[in-house]
């Protein structure tokens, strides 16, 4: 694929690092003025598909009509999502101004928005992602059934108290985090420091959630909580070397793959696989991934899980394999005019995008849906020359977010069933989701703050002061739909959408704890309704998770780290988890 925009300096996510230049200043729905920082979004330019001459067309507009400032302003940086080829840099700052619009998208049609992408737009709320290389041997890649896992940590735990509505006992409380708590106010169910990490940091990606079990990966551990109490559910595993992917979604029966260096040296690769249950912590099979074949190498790699599939993705290709078994399916290749497959984005479907024509005046992204289970393409889509895909905000419906060659301007395109266009969002906001970079490492879905449905796209707009809004636009036309504004003056942030509500998170300030709010998603009314107050006595915690990955299930809260420092000076907090 052509190279990513520009990513952003380090940083904890909320940090911002050095900003690209942004739009200048404006009203509501007007370009507010750059400033710097990660995820800050530059002026809107004219977008794949939009007003610039593009492969589709060269009428104004993503799809050939005049498009309106983005709500990326500034040139977005691809996230690197935990595990896309490979644990990217650290993400930038996330919310980025509006800018003004200009030129077009890569499709004809409808209005596509064009913003200028400096550095990602994109933070990852989740977490700080950085890249990693590894070494190995070119074997083929083999399977075979492992032995119990490494113990390291206590027995397991009793069932959790009154699943599903967010109470719990609550763990041992020797810091007595749940002191001064008033009514009203969530209660700190438990909370858990972080396994010492070396001095030049380590990541700690993933993070699932069963009906009894929290699991976390971090450096070379996975560590499992009773969601209720925090107890160890099971023993700790420990691997050999650091984790260096995984995957970001579970199974249906709750499985996950992670994967691990093959040794510590510059050659290292990202190439050993490791099947693991989150409910009991049993390994199932390992594989280690060969490499392909010239350039096409496991250095790192990019895992994700769709059905009963998974699929590894290496520099120039994916290798499938059977997630109950281990047995490899097939192997996704070069094909067509020289278009070779870079990343591939999981979950309810998979998608694969592939660099074309690389080098040639012809050179261009394609993004097909693969049939899980065969590897056979669905359908093909072209993306413009100049245009790249930096992320997919969803698999189903597909929704792309896309930079161009000079980074400057950003578009983002749904697609119907057959891969054709469906609509380019059409707004004057500032959105400001928060994505992992992904420059040499396409992590496709290392996007948080963002959500989707069957109809609509909810994204986070930008705030330099007091409290930010979430819009939904309508996937049918790419238009604003209503819009939510925070209740307090903190950025509140997309976490799901379920049972016709959508899910999101008001951050926490310094000295007044986050909560947790729901928004109908269909009628006239869209105003918050407060889930969990999380307590004013944790919040210093609470905000200082700057590279972080959040989730609500059951009624409970959960915030982890995504990135480890290694400072040795203090214990580092790896995750806290708030319930009624």
């Amino acid at each position: 694929m052509t190279q990513p925009p520009e990513q952003p300096p380090s940083g904890g996510y909320g940090a911002p690092p050095n900003q690209p230049p942004q739009p200048p200043s404006g009203g509501f729905g007007a370009p507010v003025p750059p400033t710097p920082g990660y995820g800050y979004p530059q002026q809107q330019q004219p977008g794949p598909y939009g007003r610039q001459p593009g492969p589709y067309t060269q009428q104004p507009g993503p799809y050939g009509q005049p498009q309106q400032p983005g709500p990326y302003g500034q040139p977005p940086q691809q996230a690197g999502h935990y595990g896309g080829y490979g644990y990217p840099p650290p993400p930038p700052p996330q919310f980025a101004p509006p800018q003004p619009p200009s030129g077009r998208g890569p499709f004809k049609g409808r209005p596509g928005l064009l913003i200028a992408a400096a550095v990602a737009g994109l933070l990852v709320v989740g977490g700080t992602v950085w890249a990693v290389t590894g070494g190995g041997d070119d074997k083929k890649p083999v399977a075979e059934k492992s032995g119990s896992p490494t113990a390291s940590g206590t027995s397991s735990a009793d069932d959790p108290a009154n699943p599903g509505d967010g109470s719990g006992d609550g763990g041992k409380d020797p810091e007595n985090l749940n002191e001064g708590r008033k009514s009203g106010e969530a209660k700190v169910l438990w909370y858990k420091e972080a396994p010492d990490a070396p001095g030049s940091g380590a990541d700690a990606p993933g993070m699932w959630i069963t009906g009894r079990t929290a699991v976390k990966a971090a450096y070379k551990e996975v560590v499992a909580y009773n969601v209720g109490n925090g107890n160890p559910t099971w023993p700790t595993i420990t691997f050999p070397q650091k984790i260096c992917a995984v995957t970001p979604e579970k199974s249906a029966d709750d499985k996950i793959v992670v994967a691990y260096m093959s040794g510590v040296s510059d050659s290292a690769k990202c190439n050993h696989l490791q099947q693991l249950d989150l409910n009991t912590g049993a390994k199932g099979w390992a594989a280690t991934v060969a490499d392909g074949g010239l350039f096409d190498s496991a250095l790192s790699i990019g895992l994700t899980i769709t059905g009963k599939t998974l699929m590894v993705g290496r520099s120039q290709s994916g290798v499938a394999y059977d997630l109950a078994t281990g047995k490899q399916l097939y192997e996704k290749k070069k094909y067509g005019a020289a278009c070779f497959p870079s990343a591939f984005a999981g979950g309810a479907k998979l998608l694969v995008v592939s660099s074309c024509g690389a080098g040639s005046d012809t050179a261009h992204d394609e993004v097909q849906e693969l049939d899980p289970a065969t590897g056979g393409a669905k359908w093909t889509k072209a993306i413009p020359k100049g245009w790249t895909v930096s992320h997919v905000y969803s698999v189903d419906p597909v929704v792309l977010y896309m930079t161009d060659s000079d980074n400057k301007h950003w578009n983002i395109s749904t697609l119907k069933s057959d891969g054709s266009v469906r609509s380019q969002v059409d707004s004057k906001a500032a959105f400001a989701p928060s994505c992992g970079l992904s420059i040499l490492d396409q992590n496709l879905q290392g996007c948080q703050g963002v959500a989707v449905d069957a109809n609509t796209l909810y994204l986070p707009t930008d705030a330099t002061t007091g409290p930010n809004q979430i819009v939904a636009i309508d996937l049918a036309t790419g238009k604003e739909k209503w819009r939510v504004k925070s209740p307090e003056d903190e950025s509140m942030l997309p976490v799901k959408v379920e049972g016709g509500r959508l899910v999101a998170y008001v951050e926490a300030a310094y000295d007044a704890g986050g909560q947790v709010v729901s928004v109908p998603t269909t009628g006239s009314s869209h105003t918050t309704t407060k889930l969990l107050q999380m307590p004013a006595g944790t919040a210093k915690i609470e905000s200082s998770f700057f590279s972080r990955d959040t989730d609500y299930v059951d009624g409970r809260f959960y915030i982890s780290s995504t990135r480890l420092n290694g400072n040795d000076d203090t214990k580092e907090k790896l995750m806290l988890a708030y319930g009624k």
